[in-house]
């Protein structure tokens, strides 16, 4: 998402905010940080149990490839030797404020956990798997340059371009930075190492004019705050050009204000006078001004309508919202009880004593780490210049939140979109638009 995304879902996401405790600099073991003071750094330790390092080590099976079963399935409690070559470092530049902590609070525990299980598998080639957390707070380029000097390999960074910006700047495009939970096409650039996780708006809008497509409908009113505008215009932007593409048509297009606006009632009033209470409703709104808008429409007897969103549907709670039966939205992963991040989430829970909240997200983290290791093990180096080589060279990747590709991109992998829908009250996958 961009910038105004997050600064709005600090305030109407509550349902996903994280918390914790913490003083200015501790390790995994001590307790996680808060959204106002975190840790300067965190280090993934050996997994519990392991022989302490004057210890003459068990035999330890290492890792030699990214296998996330394996990885996901690791016991905490029955590690074998801990691995003893030398630490590949994934440094972590997080925003811990009311503004994106809500999402950057959990994936920077989660990270290190995942860490704990790698090296609880006897890490990569015999290398422990280590991650320090530096909070960007007001100064980006000091928490980036505490992670280099510590001898960070690849970067994990905020989601959006305020604090994303700043960190390119002081690695000098040197260092592969993977800016986990950001759909802001315009941080994605392979030439300064800068790189996408999840789909952009282009790619996120355009599948949810493809679905509407599939669903035969033919007609489309869209809702955006201006052509070009970040998130807001620029997805309405998308799915216009790719329904109309797709041989729909666009029979209305209005205003309004994104966040404030929940009284419909002028451009209900024009909806009506053209609507054939077929057509599908798109935005980049949020939960509750999609929902009021709904129940608007629904008030002049159009009633057979389709409704469609982004992902600020997922982050600001549409699985909740009341009257939000039917409406479909784009959610970066598809969670199912039992599936692989439901069950990764859930190991988080058992061992830590806690449960993540923005869970929607926090594959995204997971894989920036895995895809960083994975580059390191198909060069075999350290250099981050040559890292950053081999992420462009990445393909098919199959990380916890789809397949990515780097390969002959400039950054943003063409990733499949799941389209979630409520289907008697649950969440559920409808489709999946490649």
């Amino acid at each position: 998402m961009g910038r105004r995304v997050w600064a709005v879902l600090a305030v109407v996401a509550l349902v996903v905010a994280a918390c914790g405790g913490d003083d200015d600099s501790t390790d995994t073991t001590a307790s996680e940080p808060t959204a106002t003071q975190a840790p300067a750094s965190t280090e993934a330790p050996s997994a519990p149990g392991a022989p302490a390092a004057t210890e003459a080590p068990a035999a330890a099976a290492t890792m030699t490839s990214i296998d996330i079963d394996h990885l996901l399935s690791a016991d905490l409690s029955d590690c074998a030797g801990a691995p003893t070559g030398d630490p590949i470092r994934v440094g972590m530049a997080m925003d811990f404020s009311d503004v994106v902590g809500f999402v950057d609070i959990p994936g920077s525990k989660l990270v290190p956990y995942i860490a704990e299980l790698a090296n609880c598998r006897g890490g990569f080639n015999g290398r422990p798997v280590e991650v320090r957390v530096a909070e960007v707070g007001e100064d980006a380029a000091l928490a980036t340059n505490d992670l280099l000097d510590w001898g960070a390999h690849f970067l994990i960074g905020p989601p959006f371009a305020d604090f994303a910006l700043p960190i390119l700047q002081t690695t000098d495009g040197k260092v592969p930075l993977f800016v986990a939970a950001s759909t802001e096409p315009t941080l994605a650039d392979a030439s300064i190492n800068s790189y996408l996780v999840t789909f952009d708006d282009h790619q996120m809008s355009g599948a949810a004019a493809q679905w509407a497509l599939d669903e035969g409908i033919a007609r489309a009113i869209v809702f955006t705050e201006g052509e070009g505008v970040p998130y807001t215009g620029v997805n309405p932007d998308a799915f216009m050009e790719a329904f109309e593409a797709g041989g729909g048509e666009v029979v209305s297009e209005q205003t309004y204000v994104w966040f404030q606006d929940t009284d419909f009632s002028s451009q209900v009033n024009e909806i009506a006078q053209i609507s054939q209470n077929n057509e599908v409703v798109f935005s980049a709104a949020l939960a509750f001004q999609v929902t009021a808008l709904r129940g608007q429409l629904e008030g002049q007897g159009l009633d057979g309508l389709t409704y469609v969103g982004t992902d600020a549907l997922d982050a600001t709670g549409i699985q909740v919202e009341a009257n939000n039966e039917g409406i479909a939205h784009t959610p970066h992963t598809s969670i199912t009880a039992g599936d692989r991040i439901d069950s990764m989430l859930a190991g988080y829970e058992a061992a830590k004593g806690e449960a993540l909240e923005s869970r929607g997200f926090m594959a995204l983290y997971v894989d920036s780490m895995l895809l960083g290791i994975q580059a390191m093990l198909d060069c075999d180096c350290d250099d981050t210049a040559e890292i950053g080589e081999a992420v462009k060279q990445i393909s098919g990747f199959a990380g916890l939140s789809g397949e990515i590709t780097y390969a002959g991109t400039n950054g943003i992998p063409a990733k499949a979109v799941p389209i979630n829908r409520i289907v008697a009250g649950d969440d559920v996958l409808v489709a999946t638009i490649e």
